[in-house]
Order: C-alpha cells, then structure tokens, then sequence
C-alpha cells in the first residue's frame, strides 16, 4: 500500500521492528571550506598540544559531521548559546567518508566527537577502540532500543527511506502511458524508469547499503540479490551520497530516486515539484554520535552527547531535518506521519553490520562500481 504524506492509509505497527541497534543520512551533504578547514586543523593542533602540556583544555569542541551543513550551522549556533562551548566542525559529506577520516586519525585524533550517520558506522569503530565509551544521564529518558547497550555511541534521530518523485515530469511522460506511481520498491523495477531512476552508492553512502539491506531483508537474499541485480538496469548511476539523488530528481535530471524521507520533505518544502512516497517493507536508520577516544575535549564531548539528548536539542532537530527524534516526547517532523504508521521492515541491524563488508563486495562487483 502506498504511504505518502499525501495519501495516507495506517498500518499498525509496534515499535518492536527497531529491536537491535547498530549508518548517512543520512545524510550528510555540503562540505566546509578552506576557511573552516583551516579553524579546525589550528583548533585541533591547539586542543592536542594543551592535552599534551598538561595545561587546562580550551573551551572548544571539535566535530567531524556526516549532517547537511545548514544542520550543523544551527547546532553549533545552540549549543554555543547552551552550553557556552564553542563548536568546530569539518563536514566530511557522507558516514562513510567520517568513518576512514576518524580510523585514519586513531593514534592522533583531530576531533572530539562524531556526529550523524546510522550507527551501522560506529559499532565498527567502537569495536576498533576508536570511541570513548560513555553513556548519558539523559539516554535514560530514551527507548533502550536507540542506546548503546555498551556505551560507544547513542541514537539521537531516526529516518525513513522514501522513493523521490519529479511530478512534472511524471505527469508529463509516464502518466499519459499509463505508468502508475511507484507505490512499492517492486515498482522501480518497470522498464519506464529505465535510465530515470538514481540512488546511492552502499560502498560510500550509509543510506545506500541500508536500502540494499532493506532488499535482502524483506525478500530474502537470493531474491533480494535477483531484485538488485534487476533494479541495476533502470539505474541511471549510484551516487556517493544519499541526499544527492534528491537535488537531481527535483531539478528535474530525473523521474525518480531513493533517499531519506525526512530530506525528500525539506526539499520539497523549497518549492521543488517532488513528492515522498514512503512505500511497505522500507528500512530506517538510527542517526548516531559518539566521542572519539583520545580527542582533547572529551570533558566538552561528554556535554555535547548530553545535550543533544535533551528535548529542546530533540526539537530543534526534528524542525530543521524533518527527522524524528528518538524521545517520545517530541512531536513527529511537520508534513510527516508518525513513525507508528509507517511500515517498516523487519531490520536486523546486528546482522546489517556483520554482513555489510560481503555485501558492498557483492554489490561493487555485481553493479561495477567502485
């Protein structure tokens, strides 16, 4: 059944489908610049000679960001205004690229907290040493499901994945041949999207693998691995990250794409002539952070992860993302149903971890790409 934020039809659903928690976005987009490179290189350099020296750590926080750049522009604004600590982040464009960036940087961390991306990313550099473990007295206020049970990293948001529609360009070249809209994942397969449908590279994009995993999941993998194999056709090419197949469905470079609802809505929002439908069997992530072990702030670190589990922090997110916040406290996004309504697959996120590193093998070979 079709779930749109246009067209609405309930499923009843328990939350008891996000049992495990292990991963972009989601998600991340626009790098920083020279400028900013440069604050955060001599912030860092300075943090770690004054850890070194012995002397009292700045007032500093250093961020390595896998959200969009206008996210963390408004959350480096209120914590500042919060806490009084003063933030530094390097947007590093997708999960997977901040992932190499902190494991590259082990034995001399740059950076004090990681922040954004499903946590599929982080179990991994948590069980390499690169995480501080830490828990929050506010993790107490969340669904078990969304903390670490061992304490490396901590859910702070969900999303969905959602398939992107460019309406004009639909209504002007499939709906006269009687295509009907795409309401299941099944229906990416129809020759009409062939060369018109995008989506994301699994390799760089944690929203890619998760929609290759949500495959496997919902048909089993010998015909999650025949859909995949057939999905290949149609697509036009993959991307590096999961977000970019949004600005080109919605400028019309193509019909269709897969991406995360929460940013398909924001896009949306803009004025661009695109649609989210969300359809049965979709997978979700949980949007992570963690401290990096090592890093010369780990005290400012500590009150970064309790912040961004308070419920202001949990509104302010959910109103400039579009994603749902794990506290129940807070309101579903604006324009989007609640997360209880959507029909979500049956996600082994333990299991999406372990297989991860076969499966982009699997698929880099299967696709050719790199």
């Amino acid at each position: 059944m079709l779930k749109s934020w246009g067209k609405r039809k309930k499923h009843s659903l328990g939350l008891v489908v996000l049992a495990a928690a292990t991963v972009l976005s989601a998600c991340g987009q626009n790098n920083t610049g020279g400028a900013e490179a440069n604050a955060l290189k001599g912030a860092a350099e300075s943090n770690q000679a004054a850890a070194e020296s012995g002397t009292p750590k700045s007032d500093k926080l250093v961020v390595y960001s896998a959200l969009n750049e206008d996210d963390m522009i408004q959350l480096k604004q209120k914590f500042k205004e919060d806490t009084g600590i003063e933030m530094e982040y390097l947007n590093l464009g997708s999960a997977g690229e901040a992932s190499t960036r902190v494991q590259a940087e082990k034995s001399s961390p740059k950076a004090d907290v990681l922040v954004g991306g499903s946590v599929e990313f982080y179990q991994p550099l948590a069980e390499q040493g690169i995480l501080e473990k830490y828990t929050s007295p506010n993790a107490a206020d969340i669904d078990a499901k969304f903390n670490d049970p061992n304490g490396y990293w901590q859910g702070w948001y969900m999303g969905v994945l959602g398939i992107v529609l460019n309406t004009e360009r639909y209504q002007k070249e499939l709906a006269p041949k009687g295509v009907q809209e795409p309401k299941t994942w099944d229906d990416l397969l129809d020759p009409a999207y062939k060369g018109q449908f995008i989506t994301s590279n699994p390799a760089t994009a944690g929203g890619g693998y998760i929609f290759v995993a949500d495959q496997l999941f919902r048909l089993g993998e010998q015909q999650g691995w025949d859909y995949l194999k057939k999905l290949n056709a149609n697509v036009h090419h993959y991307t590096p990250k999961a977000g970019d197949g949004i600005q080109l469905t919605a400028t019309g470079e193509f019909i269709a794409g897969m991406s995360w609802a929460h940013d398909i809505v924001k896009s949306a929002k803009q004025g661009y002539p695109i649609q989210v439908i969300v359809p049965e069997q979709t997978a979700y992530e949980i949007g992570g952070a963690g401290i990096i072990h090592g890093g010369a702030n780990t005290d400012n670190a500590r009150k970064f992860m309790d912040w961004l589990l308070t419920k202001e922090t949990g509104e302010l997110n959910t109103k400039m993302s579009n994603r749902y916040s794990v506290r129940s406290d807070v309101a579903p996004p604006e324009g989007m149903i609640p997360v209880s309504e959507v029909d979500l697959v049956d996600y082994d996120r333990a299991k999406a971890a372990a297989m991860k590193a076969d499966v982009v093998k699997q698929f880099t070979e299967m696709a050719g790409t790199k």
